[in-house]
């Protein structure tokens, strides 16, 4: 969780949600508080800036482009902090900040699964990939409780926010590799290459594009790419983290692609549920899936 003077879901309703990130109140679409009502309408006149679909797009897609309207003053860039780790936020023309604190849980997590192992494993750090990274969370976490850290995304100025908030953390001379690539044909290459992860990180799209316009879409290639993942890992694999936003993937089902995977062998060894962001109400706003197991031998 963040402490409250860092991030802070306000309120949430009607296809909208306001959110604090540090002194800054954004108020940004929802497509799954339609049908809520807001319960604290006074504070949305509160917000620093609205964000709004371009007309003749849908709401229900994650990422569609769109246009900040400033209603108080907001720098270009401002930060926010999650225990050891700093990110540099700035609006983005979908909507996005460069930060999704549904994964704080997740963030926690892997690094406990760090230092768990580092206990016991001395002959060189855990080495973790990080699949469709953004802008390193759990690169962040990871690296800060010990662990060599690959992070692979397609775009180069997502790994260059991602660096910054690295450097922002303290962790510039930490061991990062950071790649811009394809995740499925980086993969297929580290596979080639014999190279071997102790750890694997996912939060792949619905649909996206590679960094030279190679297609992704979740649906046809996420079976490939976690069954390259276990072989990756190796027999003596430590966790996986597989986190998602299509609605038509259930945890459930995201626990079904682990296993059959073969990163665990009956669905009681994994762990999953809803992605939540959480008002100081105790309201909860559906934001993402996630299935996450660790080894037994770990």
């Amino acid at each position: 969780m963040f402490a409250a003077s860092e991030y802070e879901l306000l309120d949430f309703g009607a296809g909208r949600k306001l959110e604090r990130f540090g002194q800054f109140i954004l108020d940004r679409p929802a497509p799954v508080a339609d049908g809520i009502k807001q319960i604290k309408p006074k504070l949305w006149s509160g917000a620093t800036a609205h964000f709004e679909i371009s007309a003749g797009r849908s709401s229900q897609v994650k990422s569609q482009r769109g246009r900040w309207m400033i209603l108080h003053p907001l720098p270009a860039i401002w930060t926010v902090g999650h225990k050891k780790s700093k990110f540099e936020l700035k609006l983005t023309n979908f909507g996005h900040v460069g930060l999704f604190p549904e994964q704080a849980d997740n963030w926690d997590w892997i690094a406990d699964q760090v230092r768990s192992a580092m206990e016991f494993k001395t002959e060189r750090p855990l080495r973790v990939l990080n699949l469709f990274a953004y802008t390193g969370g759990s690169t962040l976490a990871a690296a800060a409780a010990g662990a060599e850290v690959t992070h692979v995304d397609a775009g180069r100025n997502i790994v260059a926010w991602a660096r910054q908030n690295a450097e922002l953390s303290g962790l510039s001379a930490a061991p990062i590799r950071w790649i811009v690539d394809d995740v499925l044909k980086f993969a297929r290459r580290e596979l080639k290459r014999g190279k071997q992860h102790d750890a694997v990180i996912l939060d792949p799209p619905s649909y996206g594009h590679g960094a030279k316009g190679e297609m992704w879409k979740l649906a046809d290639q996420l079976s490939e790419l976690l069954g390259i993942c276990r072989e990756l890992a190796g027999p003596n694999w430590r966790f996986v983290v597989l986190t998602c936003h299509a609605p038509d993937y259930t945890p459930e089902r995201l626990a079904e692609c682990l296993r059959k995977a073969g990163f665990a062998k009956n669905l009681k060894q994994i762990e999953s549920g809803d992605l939540s962001l959480i008002t100081t109400g105790d309201r909860q706003l559906h934001a993402g899936m996630f299935a996450r197991t660790a080894s037994m031998n770990s």
